[in-house]
């Protein structure tokens, strides 16, 4: 067919074309990150970096229901798209599901770790444990939600494609002349006699 493949990955200039484009994606996204989350602050005080899990959740769920979900809701979609992106951007139509998420969801907390220790150096940002939890949730969310359809659906596009190359590429010919096998001579009838 038409050329030789990794394994499990996609092929074709369809594949090119779905990997140049998540990869310019994800670019765009990080910088759009960097950009909303590295940025000074000019703000009168600064809350204290929040290092125990969970309790920014809470007194945001204490804020009642439009504000907490508005306050969660963006942590949890900072950096959702990396759980679609970093996939496609991989190209990889094959692998074991638990690997691709274990491996995009370690990405995404990386992503949010690198993030975080950054804004210790911008005025105005503090740490937030609970967002760097939130984040790595929307990602786990996002790949979980929309990865594996979106394999199987570029998987069956890809065999569709294969087969349809397949028909095209197939000789018009009969069948292939094939050659008898030869046996190998034994290694007393290889080597010349020795002299006594």
């Amino acid at each position: 067919m038409g050329g030789v493949q990794r394994q499990g990955s996609i092929g074709g200039s369809a594949a090119i074309r779905v990997r140049v484009t998540a990869g310019v994606l994800l670019v765009a996204h990080l910088a759009l990150v960097a950009w909303l989350m590295l940025r000074p602050l000019n703000v009168p005080w600064v809350m204290p970096a929040n290092l125990r899990p969970l309790a920014g959740v809470r007194a945001d769920l204490a804020l009642g229901w439009p504000e907490a979900a508005r306050r969660i809701g963006e942590d949890l979609g900072l950096l959702a798209p990396l759980g679609v992106l970093l996939p496609l951007a991989g190209g990889r139509l094959r692998p074991s599901p638990l690997a691709s998420l274990a491996r995009t969801v370690a990405a995404g907390a990386l992503i949010s770790v690198g993030i975080a220790l950054l804004q210790t150096g911008v005025p105005g940002r503090v740490v937030d444990v609970d967002t760097l939890l939130l984040n790595t949730l929307g990602v786990a969310l996002a790949h979980l939600a929309v990865v594996p359809a979106l394999r199987s659906r570029l998987r069956r596009r890809a065999e569709r494609l294969e087969v349809s190359q397949g028909r095209q590429e197939e000789p018009a010919q009969g069948r292939t002349p094939t050659i008898p096998r030869v046996g190998i001579a034994p290694w007393s009838d290889a080597l010349p006699p020795s002299s006594p």
